[in-house]
């Protein structure tokens, strides 16, 4: 959270800043002027400013959340730019006025003064306003990057009340700043802030269909850096720069950074031609005289209004302050706003989705109150096809919890499966409009993984009749005392084992056995409870003799055959068979590709094939449950699994396998590179086919 508030901290500061002095110069132009009695106006045009600013983040927010997923991308890239292109004018005007800025305030007050109570508002409204509205567009631009809205307001936050007490404190006369190189430090944090979200926006544009290039990465770093870890969120939140970037990104990230902040530096060196107002008492040498004394004489001359009908004093700042709100009401309802949660949706077996009416389309939030006696699941459904748009698991009764979905053009209506009671469909409701319709995701009862899983056991009970057979081979190696025909049949056992990744959670206290570690035992590769494939692997590239490894085979030959035979009866979760998919390649990544299982035999990545193609055998036996929801799916993991194989299968030539450690980095990169991004294609897999009592 804190990594994103730093952006918006920092817009906070100067934006507050820059509004905050001209405030500052309006308020003590009138006390010079003896006209105290038209502060007033100040304050109704900068009160105005506010709603206005506020007002336009409302408007932001729910245009926002009535588009659909691909839309909002789209929206939130625009507006990315756009406002990339505010902060840009934002910084090279302050860098070129911020001598001259009081000097102009004062004139501007002057003639205002001449002309009436309107000029003078509007000239306080239209000074805090453009500052306002760029805050307003820069912060919500940045939540929508950081997908939370509490780190940006709070930096935003403590950056307007700082930029407040500076402000008063330069009025008061208690501190002075040299705001040329405030402003001009500010502005170069500021330029490198607005190119990450330029490169951030026009990736929403890519993912939202408005520009091509979505799947070009030129920046791929996912497999080798964790995007969750604390430097790498740190890096995102300030700078917007992730492990995967696509060149579009890139190239737009690198020429506005060297083109902009070119232009700005040389605009710092560029002599100035010299100004000469009055020299303020206390400022410091160097910088602008951000306000004006509240006591002394002034050479400006002293103006009164035209007399004025009478009229109540709260009239005109009610009505200007107003006006912001009423248009944002008008703009949200115009463009199908909507409140940011629907009535009450009620659950239970004689009331399930009373309250629902026909929603809006786009994304939706529904409050889910259980007044059942009973804990239920409930389910957004298309009533025709049973396919689930969300859900909650175990709502329990009397209690209220909500549920986000994205609406589109279809049917929906709500189902409620009580625990140990019948499945209650509520009556559907047609929505139009909003676009494309939105793809909910098949229902998947436990019965559909009964094949599946049926397979995949005599997949595994074959695999586990084929490796007692080759640590039966390994075990007589040693006991002939033969090491190179053990260090060859080792490896064939252990690739065979390492195949079967996907029943590791049923082998239960056999895994430990046969392919345990030496991490965490008291006396390490020494340990008596060091047994297994690693243990024969330690010994047999460390010099010990087969008479010493004939033991730890014996053990490992009647834990494999142990196994066999207590695997049919052990349980197996169909739910592990889809989790599976994408857990035997995240040890994969953790483990075999960072070197960290070798024991000497620099086998890793003959594992790592192992482990795929145990994952490519888990994807066959479930492929026709994804390709009925997500068929597109499958092509992205077809095409990963290829060329991960061919990526692995250059790092060997006919049994020798190059060691991880030994890799040339670019290639090393690559499989680390090309196994995230299979893994991130595989994550929806466990989602997809989630078992749901909806079916």
């Amino acid at each position: 959270m804190w990594d994103d508030a730093f952006p918006s901290f920092l817009i906070g500061l100067r934006e507050g800043l820059e509004a905050g002095l001209v405030v500052s110069i309006l308020v003590a132009t009138l006390v010079r002027s003896d006209q105290k009695a038209r502060l007033p106006q100040v304050w109704t045009g900068v009160l105005a400013a506010i709603g206005l600013s506020l007002s336009f983040g409302a408007v932001l927010t729910f245009t926002a959340n009535s588009l659909s997923a691909t839309a909002q991308e789209a929206f939130g890239g625009t507006l990315s730019v756009i406002a990339v292109a505010f902060v840009t004018a934002m910084v090279f005007w302050m860098r070129r006025n911020a001598r001259n800025l009081s000097g102009e305030i004062r004139d501007k007050v002057n003639a205002a003064l001449a002309v009436g109570a309107g000029m003078l508002v509007a000239t306080s409204f239209l000074a805090v306003g453009r500052e306002g509205l760029e805050t307003a567009l820069f912060i919500w631009t940045t939540a929508q990057t950081a997908g939370e809205s509490t780190g940006p307001l709070i930096g935003a936050a403590v950056g307007l009340v700082l930029a407040t007490v500076l402000c008063w404190a330069l009025y008061r006369r208690v501190l002075t700043i040299n705001l040329t190189r405030f402003f001009s430090w500010t502005g170069a944090g500021l330029i490198v802030i607005a190119a990450g979200v330029l490169g951030y926006g026009l990736r929403d544009l890519q993912e939202g269909g408005v520009l091509p290039g979505a799947g070009s990465f030129a920046v791929d770093l996912s497999g080798s850096i964790d995007a969750n870890s604390w430097y790498a969120t740190l890096v995102q939140g300030v700078f917007n720069l992730m492990t995967q970037m696509t060149w579009l990104q890139i190239s737009a990230y690198v020429a506005y950074l060297a083109i902009v902040m070119t232009l700005f530096v040389r605009g710092l060196r560029t002599p100035r031609p010299a100004v000469t107002p009055a020299a303020e008492p206390g400022a410091e040498p160097g910088s602008e005289p951000s306000v004006e004394p509240t006591t002394g004489s002034t050479s400006t001359p002293k103006s009164t209004p035209a007399p004025a009908r009478p009229r109540p004093r709260w009239l005109v700042p009610a009505a200007v302050v107003a006006v912001p709100a009423v248009v944002a009401v008008a703009v949200i309802a115009s463009s199908g706003g909507k409140p940011t949660a629907t009535a009450t949706v009620s659950v239970s077996p004689t009331a399930c989705g009373k309250g629902f009416t026909a929603p809006k389309p786009g994304q939706q939030t529904f409050q889910m109150h259980n007044t059942g006696k009973a804990t239920s699941e409930v389910y957004l459904i298309d009533p025709a096809s049973n396919a689930v748009y969300g859900e909650i698991e175990g709502l329990a009764p009397g209690t209220t919890r909500t549920l986000t979905a994205t609406i589109g053009s279809g049917s929906y209506a709500w189902r409620c499966v009580p625990t140990g009671g019948t499945a209650v469909t509520s009556a559907a409701v047609q929505v139009r409009g909003g676009g494309a319709a939105v793809k909910p995701v098949l229902p998947l009862a436990a019965a559909d993984l009964d094949a599946p899983l049926a397979a995949y056991k005599s997949y595994v009970e074959a695999g586990l009749a084929t490796l007692a057979t080759e640590t039966a081979g390994l075990q007589a190696d040693l006991h002939r005392g033969d090491l190179a025909a053990a260090r060859a049949d080792w490896l064939t056992a252990h690739l065979q084992y390492a195949s079967l990744g996907a029943a590791y959670g049923t082998f239960a206290d056999f895994d430990q056995s046969i392919n345990g570690r030496a991490d965490g035992l008291p006396g390490g590769v020494q340990d008596k409870d060091f047994t297994g494939f690693h243990r024969l692997e330690y010994g047999l590239w460390h010099g010990q003799s087969a008479q010493a490894l004939a033991p730890v085979g014996d053990r490992l030959a009647a834990d494999v055959a142990g196994l066999r035979k207590a695997f049919p009866t052990q349980d197996f979760d169909p739910a592990d068979l889809p989790l599976r998919t994408h857990e035997i390649l995240e040890n994969t990544l953790q483990f075999e590709l960072t070197g960290d299982t070798d024991e000497g035999s620099g086998s890793n990545l003959a594992t790592a094939r192992a482990n795929l193609a145990g994952t490519r055998e888990l994807l066959s036996v479930l492929r026709p449950l994804i390709a009925q929801r997500s068929p597109t799916l499958l092509t992205a993991v077809d095409a990963d699994v290829t060329r991960l194989s061919g990526l692995l299968d250059a790092a060997h030539k006919g049994a020798v396998w190059t060691p991880v450690q030994q890799l040339d980095p670019a290639a090393r990169a690559a499989i680390n590179g090309a196994t995230g991004q299979l893994l991130e294609d595989l994550a929806p897999i466990p989602d997809l086919l989630e078992i749901r009592k909806s079916a």
